[in-house]
């Protein structure tokens, strides 16, 4: 709602009721003035709330304007002479509001903390990734005295699995006086947050806004023919899409005119995808530039700018160069100049230089921010990213372009959801520069545009909670409160919060389960005897012959993997069946203690890999033996078939056929089950298997309610029993003592890592302190490094003292993955080798070249963007460590070698946006 001026043209109502408003909300009247447009109604309500001494919830679709309510908390607390804590999922998003607050405010009441960076921290204002503010709530910090209002910016991030018990943990923690503005993206249970909102902070308004302020249009892409998506019933496809899509699976597979409809076939023969440049220029030709392009890989980005250029493609004028150029030189210089060229300088510039360039997290910040600076100003008119940029950053297009519909989700490739192709194509339509948004679905002969516009029209994106706590929450709250209080606020979590309202559905299908039993007890009545005794005799002769079968399977399962843990480099074996059928040598026995045997070999077909278990029905032997050279890389085709080559020599041995289980009947409880079900009564019923089929329904809906119990008894209470768990374990290790923390504890409690736990066993056990500060970066970087896929291990390490360390390090972690796993907790990551020569030589002082080529020789292709990225994770937990109280009282020699480390570690493409 607009204010209404007293003036001519307003009615005697609209002007009392916007005097009212000005005398109701005074800071809500004077904030409204220093914007150039009005503000909408759903951004009048929160604000208005807000001013009326209530908590917000404010739901609304991306470029709506909720970011407003959150810079009117901050002009409240200026007011009101109090402190403001903006926060941000990300730290880009961080480093992007502090300069808008900036700008309206001026620096000396802007500050921002983000582990990376500490400007002005006592600023009245201060923008901060949410883990700060959760640290300085757990600390008591004393920056949160004078604390009047905290704005969590894109709090649905509280559903990600990885980080979204922070939000819960800084909701559920902040003092009763502070009031929370809750941003989030539109959510379809947005009343089920709020009131769980209510439950934890009090009064809270829940303001849901669901319409765009720039309409976004749906369209389909075939070939070089752009479609509308929805006809003029905006719920079916456009029949004129549709009619063009089967007419083109005709021209590519003419059989198909007899054959199914569109939408029930399988790729069409001939096809090819549209070339990127061609479909680059036919958006430019529509006035739909500037466009993102959403490729769900790294590689595919990178590879559609150089498909570009390569063609030829300019998006900009001469002017308009120069601008860029200028841009970049200020963005990159801090960048050394010799890192340059292995951070591929030179084709990026030239990408830019034409209106184009990739976003993704392989590129270093300074990169990535020059792209966002450039897309912002309209230089870069075609960003080709993954689907990083559609967390937050403000990067909005006229266009936005979806390649494919599936991705690669860290298990598996997987359809995108409803929710996830809102948040892509929400970056589309610019609030105050376009009058519309438009997204574009490139078609392929795998999509039916029915899916499509199902993805397009579904509005149903609940947000879960992803809440568990953790080591370090738990001695954190059991320091600050006592086991049986912080057990209680536990329970006041939005995810137990979810569990309990689920308990009330499930009840209700327990009882009509139980009225559906009565009526199958009447149909299953049998006059011969009783059919239920008949049932569970047949059940237990069914139960009995599995538990036969699977004992066999099990005692074939232990002795393969006896024979494959026998295995030794060079043994000749015979891989029974499959596609690696043959003989292969073994390069790797692939012994893992918490996992099965994986050996890697190659095969006499030249193959090279691991295999599994699944390739091996019977016991492995080793029929022969070869020699392996010791450097060998399977990855190389000459060596492979080198290797191979050798294999000639070998017999093959005969095929053995695996047995399958024991002979039943030589089994005394088979034959006397058997003899059982034969002599009941009810054997020999006529009706006996109508009787048979009524009570075997009746007995899965017995094992139904059973299941759903379970689920109600555990989700009850079920994050205080996990907690319960938790504090067993910490009072064994010594971390807890009753309702106390202990020194051990106090340690654990500022190590704030997937790892925390193995991180505070290894600096109790001294399992670092030999090591020098390039080596402790080496066994460090274990504990946060994350593999990608098919990674190969590291043949050698950098030192024998790193090696001695990290298999301390690995047995520490071993047995504290036995004591999660007799407990049913989670079990904690274990360490990964993969960025260990990377950080050691970094922290040696080497260069970023030599750095990721040594990194490749030993089996981890680094980007310069991902070694940026897991340095400053390194980087953090190392200054974690540093500061980390000892429970001895004295400083261990890790602590001066973790701060040698973190300086060493802060410098060039890593130390590049930091401050000092």
């Amino acid at each position: 709602m607009a204010p209404t001026e007293l003036s001519g043209g307003s009615s005697p109502a609209e002007r009392f009721a916007a005097s009212r408003e000005r005398s109701r909300c005074p800071g809500l009247t004077s904030f409204r003035g220093g914007y150039p447009f009005d503000l909408d109604p759903f951004q009048t309500a929160a604000c208005a709330a807000l001013e009326d001494g209530y908590g917000v919830l404010v739901c609304a679709p991306t470029g709506a304007g909720k970011t407003v309510v959150g810079e009117f908390a901050v002009h409240l607390a200026l007011q009101a002479g109090q402190k403001c804590f903006y926060t941000t999922p990300i730290k880009a998003l961080s480093n992007q509001k502090y300069n808008d607050l900036v700008d309206r405010h001026g620096t000396d009441r802007v500050g921002l903390l983000t582990g990376d960076n500490s400007v002005n921290p006592d600023a009245p204002i201060v923008v901060m990734t949410t883990e700060v503010l959760r640290n300085m709530l757990y600390v008591d910090s004393g920056a949160l005295r004078g604390l009047g209002y905290v704005v969590m910016d894109e709090v649905h991030y509280l559903g990600d699995r990885f980080r979204g018990a922070v939000w819960e943990e800084v909701i559920i923690h902040l003092p009763a006086s502070v009031r929370l503005v809750s941003l989030s993206a539109t959510v379809s249970n947005a009343e089920e947050f709020g009131d769980w909102l209510i439950s934890v902070r009090g009064h809270t308004r829940v303001i849901v806004h669901e319409d765009r302020p720039v309409p976004l249009w749906q369209h389909m892409l075939v070939g070089m023919r752009l479609f509308d998506l929805f006809g003029p019933d905006p719920s079916t496809v456009d029949p004129e899409l549709t009619r063009h899509l089967n007419e083109r699976m005709r021209y590519f597979d003419p059989g198909a005119r007899s054959r199914r409809p569109y939408g029930e076939r399988g790729p069409a023969r001939g096809w090819r995808p549209p070339h990127r440049p061609d479909v680059v220029a036919r958006l430019d030709r529509e006035g739909l530039l500037p466009a993102i392009t959403f490729i769900f890989s790294r590689a595919g980005c990178d590879a559609a700018v150089a498909q570009c250029v390569q063609s030829g493609l300019w998006l900009t004028s001469e002017d308009e160069r120069a601008e860029i150029s200028a841009a970049v030189e200020r963005r990159t210089a801090a960048v050394p100049a010799e890192d340059l060229e292995v951070l591929g300088y030179w084709d990026w510039l030239e990408g830019l230089r034409r209106g184009i360039a990739a976003h993704h997290a392989g590129l270093i910040p300074a990169f990535k921010e020059a792209v966002e600076e450039l897309f912002v100003r309209g230089l870069v008119r075609a960003v080709f990213a993954t689907e990083t940029l559609a967390l937050g950053i403000n990067m909005p297009a006229r266009t936005v372009v979806l390649e494919r519909l599936s991705k690669f989700n860290g298990e598996t490739h997987a359809d995108i959801t409803p929710g996830e192709y809102t948040q892509l194509t929400g970056r589309a339509g610019r609030r105050g520069i376009d009058i519309e948004g438009h997204a574009v679905v490139l078609w392929t002969p795998e999509i039916d545009a029915a899916r499509v516009a199902g993805l397009a029209s579904t509005r149903s994106y609940p947000l879960r909670s992803s809440f568990r706590p953790s080591y370090n929450m738990a001695v954190n709250l059991v320091g600050q409160m006592g086991r049986d209080a912080a057990r209680i606020l536990l329970e006041a979590s939005f995810a137990q919060f979810q569990a309990d309202r689920s308990v009330a559905g499930l009840l209700r299908q327990i009882r009509r389960n139980e009225a559906t039993l009565a009526e199958y007890a009447a149909a299953m009545h049998c006059d011969r005897g009783g059919i239920a005794e008949y049932m569970a005799l047949r059940r237990a002769l069914t139960e009995r012959e599995a538990t036969i079968s699977r004992e066999g399977a099990r005692a074939r399962r232990g002795a393969v993997v006896a024979s494959l843990e026998a295995l030794r480099v060079g043994d000749v074996i015979q891989v029974p069946g499959g596609r690696r059928a043959g003989l292969a040598v073994v390069l790797d026995p692939g012994i893992h203690p918490q996992d099965d045997p994986r050996p890697l070999v190659v095969t006499e077909g030249r193959w090279g890999g691991r295999l599994s278990l699944t390739d091996f029905p019977v016991a492995v032997v080793a029929i022969g033996r070869v020699r392996v050279p010791r450097n060998i890389n399977y990855r190389s085709p000459q060596e492979r078939r080198e290797l191979a080559s050798t294999l000639r020599t070998i017999e093959a041995a005969p095929s053995v056929r695996p047995r399958r289980g024991a002979n039943l009947d030589e089994d005394a409880e088979v034959g006397r089950l058997r003899s059982a079900v034969r002599a009941h009564p009810s054997h020999h019923c006529p009706d006996r298997d109508a009787h048979a089929r009524w009570a075997e329904r009746g007995a899965r809906l017995e094992r139904e309610n059973v299941g759903l119990q379970r689920r109600i008894e555990g989700k009850t209470s079920s994050l205080g029993r996990i907690f319960d768990r938790i504090c067993v374990l910490l009072d064994k290790r010594g971390y807890l003592a009753a309702d106390e923390t202990t020194p051990a504890g106090r340690q654990l409690a500022r190590v704030w890592s997937e790892s925390d736990l193995v991180v505070a066993e290894c600096l109790r056990a001294g399992a670092w302190d030999a090591l020098d500060a390039a080596e402790l970066a080496a066994v460090v970087s274990t504990l946060v490094y994350e593999a990608r896929r098919d990674e190969r291990i590291a043949d050698r390490l950098p030192t024998a003292a790193v090696a001695d360390s990290l298999a301390t390090t690995i047995r520490i972690w071993a047995a504290l993955v036995e004591d999660e796993a007799g407990l049913g907790l989670q079990q904690s990551r274990e360490p990964e080798l993969g960025f260990v020569w990377a950080a050691y030589r970094w922290a040696r002082g080497e260069n970023l070249d030599r750095v990721l080529a040594t990194a490749a020789e030993h089996g981890t292709e680094l980007s310069a963007g991902d070694f940026v990225r897991w340095c400053k994770q390194l980087l953090d937990l190392l200054e974690q460590i540093a500061a980390a109280p000892s429970p001895a009282g004295t400083q261990p020699p890790v602590v001066a070698q973790a701060r040698v480390a973190a300086r060493a570690i802060r410098r060039g493409v890593v130390a590049q946006g930091m401050m000092p």
